[in-house]
């Protein structure tokens, strides 16, 4: 099972890896914000993610690593 973490300080709340992934399993935070003000990302099913990498190639600011 892949795992993918996010550092919340550096995310911005693109969206950009929500868009991306193929399983849709992550979301932007509807509440909570990040020291910077954002929304940040987060995976709501971790256990659906199958380490495709789309989200972390896709994030501007390697926010995310995915590990296989």
């Amino acid at each position: 099972m892949a795992k993918v973490t996010f550092n919340d300080d550096l995310c911005k709340g693109c969206g950009l890896c929500v868009n991306a992934c193929p399983r849709k399993i992550l979301e932007l935070e509807k509440v909570r914000l990040n020291a910077k003000g954002y929304h940040p990302a987060v995976c709501v099913k971790p256990e659906e993610c199958v380490g495709c990498t789309f989200c972390a190639v896709q994030c501007p600011d390697s926010a995310i690593t995915v590990e296989r």
